[in-house]
């Protein structure tokens, strides 16, 4: 029997680059136990650690003081991942990068994260919800093949 009751994990963690990766081992495992393939676990793991990175880096300016908090939400059919920092969120909408202006040196070679997070799940938002801060919202859907 499915248990279609909503759970969910927080984790509270230093604006220090390194502690994504707990992030991304708690999102791993939480996924592993509901049973995702694990190709998916890894496109998850790089989709938190990113969006773990662009809070601790950009919403809250890597101030140690400031936490960045992650809140996974899981029911029978999918997994929501919430990453909170302190900032305003990013500006403008997802544009997708130019490569060739990248490899060229015209554009920096940084900026493909929020890119990047969106190929890798099934849906991805950025939220500004000041006064506190604001959130990127990762959802990655448990897809089970019918034998």
């Amino acid at each position: 029997m499915v248990n279609t009751n909503m759970s969910s994990i927080e984790l509270r963690l230093p604006s220090r680059l390194g502690y994504e990766k707990i992030a991304m081992g708690t999102a791993a495992s939480v996924a592993r136990l509901m049973g995702f393939a694990d190709e998916r676990i890894e496109d998850l793991k790089t989709a938190v650690a990113e969006a773990c990175i662009n809070a601790m880096e950009h919403g809250n300016k890597l101030d140690e003081s400031l936490i960045v908090g992650v809140i996974l939400s899981m029911d029978a059919t999918s997994l929501e991942v919430k990453v909170l920092d302190s900032g305003t969120g990013p500006p403008g909408g997802v544009h997708a990068p130019d490569i060739d202006k990248k490899m060229h040196g015209e554009e920096a070679s940084r900026g493909m994260g929020m890119f990047l997070i969106q190929a890798l799940v099934d849906e991805a938002e950025w939220v500004s919800s000041p006064p506190s801060g604001s959130y990127a919202r990762l959802v990655i859907r448990l897809h089970k093949t019918e034998d």
